[in-house]
């Protein structure tokens, strides 16, 4: 029994109570949609797929890498459990074969298909188009590829840049060529969107560092070798032989190996190229020697992507993959790495969106209506609904990618941009810095600076030396005459007088002169020849207007201006001087009459009212003197006319400190110590003031330096076309009715000879180097006052002009060596009389100067012995 009911147990204990699970499981399902109801509505199921569009062209450098890398990206995101919770990403490929018809068409085919977001294109032109139907459909357009710096999110709000800017990457090219000290390049570059935008760039940051694109050379994108082969011809008859290149990665090596075959790839060239040389040699590794020798020498940038952990991994898979499918996938280039972030961001875009419970819906588009019965069908053409929330998850990313840091500035750009700087040489390239948006040229990572305080000074700025075309290390000037057959205009001034400095010629050159002399000298200094033609300005008869001389040299009717030509402010403004070859400033000139001093001279050093003071005070001290030595020095007692001449030989014998007195009274002392100080200040006062009347010539009538000059109303002389003229109504506030023209040196004597009674002038205002020349030939003037400007002469060139910078060198070098000085002495040697031999007669003292003293000295010479033997014959 007790087995019976044992087994009837546990057959009861084996079954299952289905009908109480049931209502239990029925009880839940109740109570979970009650709090859902209590809590809104009921969250959205998250689709299976999301469909992404990829555009781009599939046979292409940058399309065969990103197409692998998006496609790889793919995969990593679909198996990836942190990422769509289950929702399967799908990226649908259009090829837009590098044509913008095939563009749109491939976009509005994406459209059709209801694609969330489009990643591409890799074109700029295409993007340009493209983003005009993203605009309308709401739907984010993630470019790794479109560059130009046109393509801004205020014209496209949905056009979202995933790599880096080529504002930033033609800021990159103009600190390179700021740090090597060139002032002028050629762009040779593709004329599309693309191209036209990344020189536009170019120019304005070369404007930032003062210089500038001399010519912009462009071919069209489809042009053959003839084409190109024609535009090179051209630029390599110019000055610059700095060339930016800007071009497509699938056609700029065309543009080298046309450029070797020409030469242009030697000695004294410099060649730099933009990020699609690098992208070129990366997926070519390795590259064929053939094409490392196309571009030995050659600067070239390069995306900078800081190493990491990440990036090796990527980097190590890729190469294994290449081993496996070499046949249809090219070697990795940064534009592959940022196509795989691209899918990245939009994978974590539209995963916050779904978080977010937001629905993938399309609407139609009341714009695209087939109201007139077209074939088009564009109402399957449809709006995506939440296509602005999820452009705003797309530019509030922040993740790290295989690129770095994937972020956006509030302009829309990626934060961070940076660039290497490669230089390619035997069959491969070297980083020989970096440059960034933080810190500029370095040869430190920007990943490393990015911790420390930000510096773009100047001698912050840091590369590595570079090997040059022509494998040499010294870096090329980068300018050289240009080789046209055209010689160099060079507007000399026709003078009219001072000769020396620039003259008329009936040799070859038809010019002679001290500045002619300057400039050949200079000019045969330099390393490469100018052929020069000198052409006269001005008719002779006058002096030239030298300000209109320097516009015609800024208005590129002369090629350059030689000759005396003083480099002042408002001509700086215009073109650009040469380092000054010969010192000068404006200075006065007046006549100086020598004034024949007086029989009397000798009493002009004081006032009556001052002789009268000191003969009082010599009695005074006497005086007192004798009142106080009387009772104790019997040297001060006698007959009452034996104490006063005591009294007045003590009294005067203190001007020469020969008083033979001696004082014995402490106080009498103390007055005398008192009174020999004040003699000896009387006595050095007259002695200086004496000096002055007898020896120191009068300026007549009366200029002595620049105030009196100003201030009075007498007539000024000018050389005429001299900057004198403006400088002293200008600056000076002379009034304009006061100033005489003169043109020779004939003049300058003539009308100082005259004076401002007789029609002629008072002063004459002029440059040193004139007044030297006229001084050593007239003996009858001199300078007055300081020299009140300083300034020198310099050759004149067009603004920007490296041929300046070339000649201030060549001239820096005739003054070390020499040579100057040689030329100076040929030319402005002083002849005649001279301005010393002149100083020292004018100081010389005549007999005329002591005939009032010495009479009076004759007089009593032989009064005295007179008297005194007329006294000894007189009867005892």
């Amino acid at each position: 029994m007790f087995n019976c009911l044992r087994n009837t147990k546990k057959e009861k204990m084996g079954r299952v109570p289905i009908r109480p699970l049931l209502l239990f499981l029925y009880v839940l399902l109740l109570n979970w949609a009650s709090v859902t109801c209590q809590n809104g509505t009921l969250t959205p199921s998250r689709p299976r797929v999301v469909n992404v569009g990829a555009l781009f062209t599939f046979n292409s450098t940058i399309g065969r890498v990103a197409g692998a890398a998006m496609r790889l990206a793919v995969e990593d995101v679909n198996n990836d459990a942190s990422v769509l919770a289950g929702t399967r990403l799908k990226v649908i490929e259009q090829d837009t074969n590098c044509s913008g018809f095939l563009g749109v068409v491939g976009a509005l085919e994406l459209m059709v298909n209801d694609v969330v977001a489009i990643i591409g294109p890799q074109s700029s032109g295409i993007a340009h188009v493209i983003s005009h139907v993203v605009n309308e459909l709401n739907v984010p357009l993630l470019s790794f590829g479109a560059t130009d710096p046109a393509l801004t999110s205020l014209q496209y709000p949905y056009f979202v840049r995933t790599t880096q800017n080529d504002y930033f990457q033609m800021n990159a090219v103009a600190d390179v060529i700021k740090y090597n000290g060139w002032r002028e390049v050629i762009s040779i570059f593709v004329d599309d969107d693309y191209g036209r935008g990344g020189i536009t760039a170019l120019g304005d940051a070369l404007a930032k560092q003062r210089s500038k694109i001399s010519y912009k050379a462009a071919f069209p994108p489809n042009a053959d070798n003839s084409t190109i082969n024609d535009l090179l011809v051209q630029v390599n008859l110019m000055e610059s032989r700095v060339y930016v290149v800007h071009v497509n990665p699938d056609s700029g090596l065309n543009i080298f190996s046309i450029a070797k075959n020409l030469g242009m790839l030697s000695t004294g060239y410099v060649w730099i190229a933009t990020d699609w040389l690098a992208s070129v040699l990366d997926s070519s590794d390795p590259a064929s020697p053939d094409m490392f020798n196309l571009v030995q020498g050659v600067i070239a940038l390069r995306h900078h992507t800081p190493d990491s952990d990440l990036k090796r991994a990527f980097v190590s898979r890729w190469n294994s993959m290449i081993h496996k499918e070499s046949s249809t996938i090219s070697s990795l280039n940064t534009y592959g790495l940022y196509a795989y972030d691209s899918v990245w961001l939009a994978a974590h875009a539209i995963d916050q969106y779904l978080s977010e419970r937001q629905n993938i819906s399309f609407s139609a588009d009341s714009k695209l209506r087939d109201a007139n019965g077209s074939v088009l069908h564009l109402e399957l053409l449809q709006s995506f609904d939440g296509g602005s929330k999820l452009l705003q998850n797309v530019m509030q990313a922040n993740f790290t990618g295989l690129t770095g840091t994937i972020q956006f500035a509030p302009d829309g750009n990626l934060v961070r941009p940076s660039y290497d700087v490669l230089n390619i040489g035997g069959t491969g390239f070297r980083i020989i810095g970096f440059w960034s948006n933080y810190s500029g040229l370095s040869v430190v990572a920007p990943e490393i600076l990015y911790g420390k305080p930000t510096n773009k000074s100047t001698n912050s700025q840091q590369l590595y030396s570079a090997i040059w075309p022509g494998e040499t290390t010294e870096k090329p000037r980068g300018w050289v005459f240009p080789n046209n057959g055209k010689p160099l205009r060079i507007g000399i001034p026709n003078r009219a007088g001072f000769k020396e400095f620039v003259s008329n010629d009936t040799g070859p050159d038809k010019v002679k002169g001290f500045c002619i002399d300057v400039f050949k000298a200079a000019i045969n200094l330099l390393p490469y020849p100018v052929p020069c033609s000198f052409i006269l300005f001005g008719d002779g008869s006058a002096n030239p207007n030298y300000n209109e001389l320097v516009q015609k040299v800024a208005d590129n009717s002369f090629d350059a201006a030689v000759g005396d030509i003083s480099i002042v402010t408002n001509r700086t403004r215009i073109v650009d001087f040469t380092q000054p070859y010969i010192e000068s400033g404006l200075v006065i000139v007046a006549p100086a009459k020598e004034m024949n001093s007086s029989p009397w001279a000798f009493l002009q050093p004081f006032t009556w009212e001052m002789w009268c003071v000191t003969g009082v005070f010599f009695i005074l001290i006497g005086a007192v003197v004798w009142i106080l030595e009387h009772r104790l020095n019997s040297e001060f007692r006698g007959s009452p006319r034996q104490q006063i001449v005591t009294i007045c030989w003590f009294s005067f014998s203190t001007m020469f400190f020969a008083h033979r007195e001696n004082t014995v009274s402490a106080l009498a002392r103390f007055v005398l110590i008192i009174w020999l100080f004040v003699v000896l200040i009387i006595n050095s006062s007259y002695t200086a003031s004496l000096t002055s009347i007898l020896t120191v010539q009068k300026l007549s009538p009366g200029i002595d330096g620049l105030d009196s000059l100003i201030s009075s109303s007498l007539p000024i002389g000018y050389q005429v076309g001299s900057f004198a003229k403006n400088y002293m109504i200008e600056e000076l506030n002379i009034a304009e009715s006061r100033l005489v023209e003169l043109r020779q040196p004939e003049d300058y004597a003539r009308t100082l000879d005259l004076g401002p009674k007789d029609g002629g002038v008072a002063a004459i205002v002029d440059e040193v180097p004139y007044i030297d020349i006229f001084l050593s030939s007239y003996c009858k003037y001199k300078t007055v006052g300081q020299e009140f400007t300083k300034s020198g002469w310099g050759f004149a060139f067009p603004r920007d002009s490296p041929l300046a910078v070339d000649l201030s060198t060549a001239i820096l070098t005739l003054s070390e060596n020499g040579d100057l000085q040689r030329i100076v002495n040929k030319w402005l040697t002083k002849r005649g009389c001279s301005s010393q031999n002149n100083a020292n007669d004018s100081n010389q003292l005549s007999l005329p100067s002591f005939s009032g003293p010495l009479p009076h000295m004759w007089h009593c010479l032989l009064y005295r012995p007179h008297s005194v033997l007329h006294k000894d014959m007189l009867p005892v």
